[in-house]
């Protein structure tokens, strides 16, 4: 009779993601003017969905993978209407396009800290609660949870340094 012995979690490179924890602090104090607390983060387990509303970038080139920032709803409009300046109706064209440049605006700054020549898509954003997002399987996935005043966030980062 043999025993299985669980394989070790795999192992998340820090240079990987600091950067958006980094990129967290600095993109909501300066755009949306709230302070946010970055929790300790840790693996995805399923893959459940986070939050209610989600913008999405994929990497490519010398990084692969994607990148979610997941809000709860009421979060979502509480810090769009913070970045907007104004209220904006929820799953309006305007709304989505306000979470999708805060997403491009917390990737795009993390990725020019990371130190590798990658490029990044176009922000794609889903709206409505139990959605669930396809990601790298051979990749581990890293929640960063983010608590501002005004609810909650998290950035998934599901990323590798391309072969």
């Amino acid at each position: 009779m043999s025993t299985a012995v669980a394989a070790p979690p795999p192992l998340i490179n820090p240079k990987l993601v600091v950067p958006f924890v980094n990129s967290v602090r600095d993109v909501f104090s300066t755009m949306v003017h709230v302070t946010t607390q970055v929790e300790r983060p840790h693996l995805k387990q399923m893959p459940a969905p986070s939050y209610d509303v989600s913008g999405v970038i994929g990497f490519s080139g010398g990084i692969v993978g994607s990148v979610v920032v997941s809000f709860q709803k009421d979060a979502a409009m509480k810090l769009v209407e913070g970045f907007a300046g104004m209220e904006l109706e929820f799953a309006g064209a305007d709304f989505a396009d306000a979470i999708g440049e805060l997403t491009n605006m917390i990737v795009g700054r993390a990725k020019k800290d990371m130190g590798a020549i990658a490029n990044i898509s176009i922000p794609n954003v889903i709206i409505g609660a139990n959605h669930i997002i396809a990601r790298l399987s051979d990749v581990p996935t890293l929640v960063i949870p983010c608590k501002t005043p005004v609810g909650d966030f998290a950035v998934e980062v599901n990323i590798r340094k391309a072969e």
